[in-house]
């Protein structure tokens, strides 16, 4: 039998962070008299923090200095880390862990692939890091989803090929990544 890897993406996927993104952006967005909705966030899941800014200065018609762009990314990170001081394995989503520890009883490679930065804190806060052999996340990647560096990083690193590999997404962009990778990718979500 071959090996197979399992990739998962965490927003939304394993946790449901995408709150505190929510809030987090909604306050910088207020900050510049831009009304950032629930549904214009949709239009930041699974892209970088970058590019998320640049999203919303889209909205609102706003061209920035270097300068007040890397203000706003520091004050995005620090108020949605203030949001996670309290985060456990409450934040979980249903069904997360029976499939973990399904894989992990058949001896399965279980990877992250993440866009985010505070991956391996947010595992740590949720109890979930020993269910992972690789952790790639937004510290280990240049290129942003739909590039597929995150899951082919993951899948190198576990020693699979790409076409072996199952990636668990939440984003269109996701998604388009692993598809573009080679690999097998399952829709987590509601569909839209």
């Amino acid at each position: 039998m071959t090996s197979k890897a399992f990739i998962f993406d965490l927003d939304g996927v394993i946790v449901d962070t995408a709150k505190y993104h929510y809030l987090a952006w909604r306050k910088i967005a207020t900050q510049l008299g831009i009304d950032f909705t629930p549904e214009n966030n949709e239009l930041l899941k699974g892209v970088s923090r970058v590019r998320s800014l640049d999203i919303i200065l889209e909205l609102g018609k706003i061209n920035a200095s270097l300068e007040d762009k890397t203000k706003w990314l520091i004050q995005k990170n620090t108020d949605y880390l203030s949001y996670l001081v309290d985060m456990d394995e409450s934040e979980i989503l249903p069904g997360v862990l029976p499939i973990l520890q399904f894989l992990k009883d058949k001896k399965q490679c279980i990877a992250l692939g993440s866009a985010s930065k505070n991956a391996r804190p947010i595992l740590e806060k949720t109890g979930l890091m020993a269910y992972f052999d690789v952790i790639v996340d937004g510290n280990d990647v240049t290129h942003a989803k739909p590039n597929p560096e995150v899951f082919l990083m993951a899948s190198k690193i576990l020693n699979i090929k790409p076409e072996h590999a199952i990636v668990f997404e939440d984003s269109v962009a996701g998604i388009q990544a692993a598809n573009i990778g080679g690999m097998t990718s399952i829709g987590i979500g509601n569909e839209s």
